[in-house]
């Protein structure tokens, strides 16, 4: 089995850009996403984005998530204010999200490590090193407090 995956966390918003939401939080983004970039009617993608990415190989989604929040549990009030902002300007909840994506079978993926046993354990197919994670109590604190949701999308390449 091969795997692909990285975590992000994004305010967006329908209206406001992600050079104002970078403004507004005094932090520039890894990456952003422009309304309508793609397809102008309807908008796709769909939203303005301002995003923190972690896209490191070898990482586990929790240790991916831990790094994103390492970087903006200082800001996350702030973040937690905004995100409210948004959700007004927008007319809807749902301005902020902590997203997890994983790709099976991706060409670009990380195979599966089967060399060596694991703490006197062997190794079978299918137990991927990087299946399976949790999120913390600061993990949930940070989602709390930047009113984010948590969003994991699994795919298979093809």
């Amino acid at each position: 089995m091969i795997v692909s995956q990285y975590v992000y966390f994004a305010p967006s918003s329908k209206w406001v850009s992600a050079a104002e939401i970078a403004a507004r939080l005094g932090l520039e983004p890894d990456e952003i996403v422009v309304r309508g970039s793609c397809l102008a009617s309807p908008a796709r993608p769909a939203s303005h984005r301002w995003k923190i990415t972690c896209r490191k190989p070898g990482l586990t989604v929790e240790e991916q998530i831990n790094r994103i929040v390492d970087r903006l549990f200082d800001h996350a009030e702030r973040i937690g204010e905004l995100a409210v902002e948004l959700d007004n300007v927008d007319g809807e909840p749902g301005a902020s999200v902590l997203q997890v994506v994983r790709v099976f079978e991706h060409p670009d993926g990380e195979e599966e490590d089967l060399t060596g046993p694991v703490e006197g354990l062997e190794k079978l197919a299918g137990q991927h090193q990087l299946l399976g994670w949790h999120v913390d109590a600061r993990v949930l604190e940070f989602l709390r407090l930047t009113r984010a949701a948590l969003d994991v999308d699994e795919y298979a390449y093809g």
